[in-house]
């Protein structure tokens, strides 16, 4: 009889990986191996051990399970994961499991036999030295040049790499963790149990009560300190950065309550932040109750916060209403780009965000144009089938994002907008979207193909399914960018750059200047620039990553150095993409960014040099 069981065991495997292989895609989501429409996971319990010598994650995750229908089966996402072994429920009964074939950039399927009354998996696992999430940095890749350092990065599909789970946005669950790391070292996750001081015996306890997908799963491990900024508010950060960082985010309180004057009450309890060291991929990440950030935004005059801004909206629009599959990414990221001006208008003004409007503007014009304005990938709705999530995203899901609800707003009335976006996330807090039954929500509350001037006047289909940037588009204008172009204008006439009338300009006022100079500007005149306002030594990232592409354009070798350092030192995809992409273009320029980035390379997360590699091949 166990002979006959066994053989049925070994079947039931078989099969499962059949129907469970890349081939599968008639699922919701392309991008799961999960069984998510059987089964489902209503609780994650986390018991795990952190090995900086080793540098692999190990310990435990309960799955706590809802049967939605019959099965004899739960299948989860892996990859790169080692399986000891897989208990059911209290008793820890053993069972049998099987890991799949590997998939491309989806990893490996892990099947578990279970009963229609299990009640709970427990496995038993380690990660990889090399998991994609996991950034395992030296001493000597921090801030403070003392403590390792570790941080996860869970988006859109690197769960996996480190936690057995439905690895999908469509797929919610509550979580509790506890994480044994070094006694000197302090853990935050993204959820309660952040206590910003070190426990004596290196455990850390946490809980999320509110349910999350997957891809906001957050760990941080590192030397770290704790400065409040309000009643629900704080950063963490390296000791070496905590002052600096305080300084820079003192305005989080205003935006946590402008938020809410706009789209109803903030729902995760506090907000805090953790600036990490450089080689984080992206401006900031947002995981619940603690936004992870990039220190390319403490620019000293708080001229980046909008960065914190979008995170700060993504309470909203991502972490409470989420994108049922990665080609809706959209939905989190438009709503997120527009809730975002929002904020900022609220707190510093309306020429403030219209300048932010018009740098988007010009952003999604260049992307349209670099990827190709038939390409599909410049649709809203996207098609990621056979295609790391990744690859879709792109400023695209952003900033076309958020010029088609910023038509919405000017189409129906900012007063009516504001009506259905507070209805909007509060009647689906806490569940996922898709582009349909947003779209129909849409046409429903506005009463939109009932009326053909409407119709005609939001072009819906061209905007969603359609590529490029349609002509209906909103046309964003700014006073203070008008001061800024009748300074390239007298400047390109021959009035000295030490003549130039700049004063009280921020950020936005010098990226403008920048982008707007034509590519026709001789070198010396970029010399010109530097010794009037020392371009080459800011200490404010957005600005060398602008200025650095001119130079690059007309061999500056002056600023090579610096660009050097800069390449060393910043992670951040979106500031170190655009000057690979530029000395790409010419075989000396090329030849000197592939030694750099030999050199560079280890210092960065997966996200990044995945991206770098493929321009420098």
């Amino acid at each position: 009889m166990k002979l006959f069981l066994y053989y049925l065991i070994i079947i039931f495997m078989i099969t499962t990986f059949a129907a469970y292989g890349q081939k599968n895609n008639n699922r919701a989501d392309v991008h799961s191996f999960g069984n998510s429409d059987e089964i489902t996971i209503k609780h994650l319990t986390l018991d795990l051990s952190v090995n900086f010598g080793t540098k692999i994650l190990s310990g435990s995750a309960v799955l706590t399970l809802d049967h939605k229908k019959k099965t004899n089966k739960i299948v989860v996402d892996t990859r790169d994961l080692s399986i000891e072994k897989v208990t059911l429920d209290e008793k820890e009964t053993p069972t049998s499991f099987a890991l799949g074939e590997e998939v491309k950039f989806l990893g490996k399927a892990l099947t578990v036999a279970i009963t229609q009354k299990t009640k709970s998996v427990k496995i038993y696992y380690s990660t990889s030295p090399n998991a994609g999430a996991l950034q395992w940095l030296e001493p000597s890749q921090t801030s403070g040049k003392e403590k390792p350092f570790l941080f996860t990065q869970s988006e859109a599909i690197l769960a996996r790499t480190w936690v057995p789970c439905m690895d999908g946005p469509g797929v919610r669950m509550t979580y509790s963790a506890t994480i044994h790391t070094r006694p000197d070292l302090v853990a935050v996750m993204s959820a309660s149990g952040n206590a910003g001081t070190k426990t004596a015996d290196g455990i850390y306890s946490f809980e999320m009560k509110q349910p999350i997908p997957s891809y906001l799963l957050a760990l941080a491990v590192g030397d770290l300190q704790f400065r409040s900024l309000g009643n629900r508010s704080g950063v963490y950060a390296e000791p070496s950065m905590i002052e600096k960082s305080a300084n820079e985010f003192v305005d989080i309180e205003k935006m946590i309550s402008a938020a809410e004057e706009l789209y109803g009450p903030y729902r995760w309890e506090r907000y805090d932040l953790l600036v990490l060291p450089p080689s984080f991929p992206f401006g900031g990440m947002e995981n619940p109750r603690l936004t992870f950030a990039t220190p390319t935004i403490l620019a000293g005059d708080r001229s980046l916060v909008a960065l914190v801004a979008h995170e700060l909206a993504h309470s909203w629009s991502g972490n409470l209403v989420t994108n049922a599959t990665w080609n809706d990414f959209w939905l989190n990221e438009g709503f997120t780009v527009y809730f975002e001006h929002r904020i900022m208008e609220k707190v510093y003004g309306r020429n403030y965000s219209e300048m932010l409007s018009v740098l988007t503007l010009k952003d999604l014009k260049e992307e349209i144009q670099s990827i190709g304005a038939t390409s599909n990938d410049t649709k809203l709705k996207l098609d990621l089938i056979n295609r790391d999530p990744d690859d879709g995203m792109t400023n695209i899901a952003y900033n076309k994002g958020y010029f088609f609800l910023r038509l919405c707003e000017e189409t129906f009335g900012r007063e009516q907008w504001d009506v259905f976006l507070n209805k909007y996330f509060d009647e689906n807090a806490f569940t996922t979207m898709t582009t349909e039954i947003f779209l129909d929500k849409l046409n429903t509350h506005f009463k939109i193909k009932e009326n053909s001037s409407l119709t005609n006047k939001l072009n819906i289909a061209a905007w969603v399914y359609g590529p490029g940037l349609p002509e209906n588009y909103p046309k964003p204008q700014s006073i203070e960018f008008e001061k800024v172009t009748a300074q390239v204008n007298v400047f390109l006439d021959g009035t000295q750059a030490s003549k130039l009338n700049t004063q009280d300009w921020t950020t936005h006022h010098w990226l403008y200047f920048l982008r707007n100079l034509p590519d026709t500007v001789r070198l010396e005149k970029v010399i010109e620039l530097d010794y009037a306002f020392n371009f080459t030594r800011s200490g404010n990232s957005e600005i060398l990553c602008e200025w650095f592409q001119r130079c690059i354009k007309v061999n500056y070798e002056t600023a090579f150095g610096p660009m050097r350092n800069y390449l060393m030192n910043v992670g951040r995809r979106k500031l170190i993409k655009p000057l690979y992409t530029e000395l790409a273009k010419t075989p000396a320029g090329k030849t000197w960014a592939q030694e750099v980035y030999a050199k560079a390379r280890p210092g960065y997360h997966s996200v990044t040099y995945n991206t770098i590699d493929g321009i420098l091949k």
